[in-house]
């Protein structure tokens, strides 16, 4: 009679000959893509107060009320990634694609926001003066507005753990929670939020391109 075995993979593992240069790899790409993010957002809000920088109209924004949404787009994003950590450490062989994934989604996202410059749509929310507003602020969330973080990094997710289909399921609703919200708030115009879930596919293609070991890994069985 056959029987399951577990997966003696771990993170441990991680750390051993075989695949510490990748992690070491992952963790590099991580932070040189949120430096590139972090002066990208710099250079876009200093290029926001030029008389070129103007806010343009909105066919779904200039039909919309302005509803104060923070704890959406602040608070849960938050959690959200808290969350989303722990459930990828839960799952060690997904560990290095998703970090290298996550890496090129944040770097591509930075070069877009330094490329094309509007001002932001008038009237919209900004983050409070509390703790969570500061960290939020600290991590670059709410600069740059092409295309949109909130929306495309659940949908980059969902496309990594799409086999798994509750997880699949839940981090597409929250895709969606996410683009209503910042909608609502006003501090993304439309095509920011229906663009990204096309640019979070397209920055998946990549990664399994320019990653395929570490994507054959997480199909890897014991």
């Amino acid at each position: 009679m056959e029987t399951d075995h577990p997966d003696s993979f771990s993170l441990k593992t991680l750390l051993t000959r075989r695949y510490r240069s990748s992690l070491f790899a992952a963790g590099v790409l991580l932070f040189f893509a949120y430096l590139l993010e972090h002066f990208a957002n710099i250079y876009a809000f200093t290029y926001l107060l030029r008389p070129s920088s103007a806010p343009v109209g909105d066919i779904i924004l200039d039909n919309i009320p302005v509803v104060n949404l923070n704890f959406i787009i602040v608070e849960m994003a938050l959690i959200a990634i808290v969350v989303g950590a722990l459930f990828v450490l839960s799952r060690p062989r997904s560990v290095l694609f998703t970090l290298k994934a996550v890496a090129l989604f944040v770097a591509i996202r930075a070069v877009f926001t330094s490329l094309t410059h509007v001002g932001i749509y008038p009237d919209h929310i900004v983050p409070g003066l509390g703790s969570f507003d500061a960290l939020y602020r600290y991590l670059n969330l709410q600069t740059g507005l092409f295309f949109s973080g909130h929306t495309g990094l659940p949908i980059l997710m969902a496309l990594i753990f799409w086999k798994e289909k509750p997880v699949r399921v839940v981090l597409i609703a929250l895709s969606g929670v996410f683009a209503v919200a910042v909608l609502l708030a006003h501090v993304h115009y439309s095509i920011d939020v229906f663009a990204a879930p096309f640019m979070a596919y397209g920055i998946f293609k990549l990664a399994q391109t320019f990653f395929p070991r570490d994507y054959r890994l997480m199909d890897q069985t014991p």
